[in-house]
């Protein structure tokens, strides 16, 4: 009997690798493992009649395009599941709704372009850890997504994994319904900001990957939400930060912040004169930034200084006033003496001008020539002037 029993097991061990105990075709099973592989066979759909001992589901490297409800059938002891890199483009409703002991979920390296918001929504929410990095085809994807997340009943979900899905913004709210994550991972993404509101809901957050995406500062709403996540692990290393003024408000919470970040990592991209320089410990001067109090000061010391200027000019207007007011007669027969002196000069010119303009006195007479009277006078006198000589008798 003992013997019989020998030969059953060895039989079962070197029967497992090779498509035996109803192993789909295509696929090898391994029933000390428990484990159903499927690589790079070229499947169209999920291999049908899996194992009922298989606990671990691989399935890579195939061309399956859609996924639905009837794609998991017989598979409730199946705890992990990977279907990375089948170019799966669609989840239709209630895709993993047989899987209702599943803990573990990826789906990797897949063109995802349409979700349905009940995909992901299991019996009893056993879910805990979920892989879609490189895994969203655009960004109606992501709306899709975060439409599966808040309908998926997933409130068991320890792990998410959205890293380099060229993710340019996170709605507000995405992550409100997953109240026991935690561990967020978004690195190798296109993100700019944080908005308020991104990582709402979650309390028990204990690791936010950030790394490799585009941030160049992080302004005020950005640092509040962080703070908000509390004492945790922050990964903000490999962005291009620009280490200029705006940039003061993120060096001073590094400083400060109870969040566990790499600062060793978050090094400044620009400008050249700081590129690889730790942020934490800049200091304001480096960046070319004045610190505000410093700057309050100096504000201050420059109103002082207009105050100060304003009242010199004003006791010099007073003294002014009071001058003219002293000297006031001398002043006064000085402006009618410059008064008189303007006019003097006004008539002259007044004078001079009618005797330019009379026309009889343009001409000097030829006719009377030699050193007439008209000549000794020096004038041109008008041809109706009489000139009278008179002649003296020779005694």
């Amino acid at each position: 009997m003992c013997l019989f029993a020998v030969r059953v097991f060895l039989g079962v061990l070197l029967c497992a690798p090779h498509q035996c105990l109803e192993c789909p075709f295509g696929c090898e099973c391994f029933a000390v493992t428990r484990t159903v592989k499927c690589v790079s066979k070229d499947l169209l759909t999920v291999p049908q009649s899996i194992p009922g001992y298989a606990k671990t589901v691989i399935i890579t490297g195939n061309s399956i395009h859609q996924i639905g409800p009837d794609s998991f059938t017989d598979m409730e002891n199946v705890t992990n599941i990977i279907l990375s890199n089948n170019r799966i483009t669609e989840m239709a409703s209630h895709s993993f709704s047989a899987l209702i002991n599943m803990r573990f979920l990826d789906l990797s390296e897949n063109q995802l372009a349409l979700i349905h918001p009940k995909a992901l929504r299991i019996p009893g929410g056993p879910l805990q850890e979920l892989n879609l990095s490189r895994s969203l085809h655009n960004f109606t994807a992501l709306t899709d997504l975060a439409t599966a997340l808040r309908w998926g009943d997933l409130r068991g979900l320890l792990r998410l994994d959205l890293s380099g899905n060229h993710l340019a913004l996170l709605p507000p709210g995405m992550f409100s319904h997953l109240p026991d994550l935690q561990q967020l991972f978004l690195a190798n993404n296109s993100l700019v900001a944080v908005y308020g509101g991104t990582f709402s809901g979650m309390n028990r957050l204990e690791l936010l990957d950030l790394t490799a995406n585009v941030f160049s500062t992080f302004g005020a709403d950005a640092l509040q939400e962080l703070e908000k996540l509390g004492n945790i692990r922050i990964l903000l290393g490999d962005n291009p930060y620009t280490c200029s003024c705006e940039i003061s408000h993120f060096v001073a919470w590094l400083n400060e912040s109870r969040a566990q970040v790499d600062v060793d990592a978050v090094r400044c991209a620009s400008p050249g004169g700081l590129s690889d320089t730790q942020l934490r410990g800049l200091g304001v001067h480096a960046i070319g930034c004045v610190d505000p109090v410093q700057a309050e000061v100096a504000d201050l010391t420059l109103q002082t200084s207009y105050v100060f200027l304003g009242l010199v000019l004003g006791f010099v207007g007073m003294v002014f006033l009071f001058v003219l007011y002293l000297n006031r007669k001398g002043m006064k027969k000085w402006i009618i003496e410059m008064r008189d002196a303007c006019r003097d000069v006004l008539e002259g010119y007044r004078y001079r001008f009618e005797i330019d303009s009379d026309p009889r006195l343009g001409h000097s007479s030829a006719e009377n020539g030699g050193s007439g009277a008209r000549g000794n006078l020096g004038l041109a006198l008008p041809r109706d002037t009489c000139i009278v000589k008179t002649h003296r008798s020779n005694s």
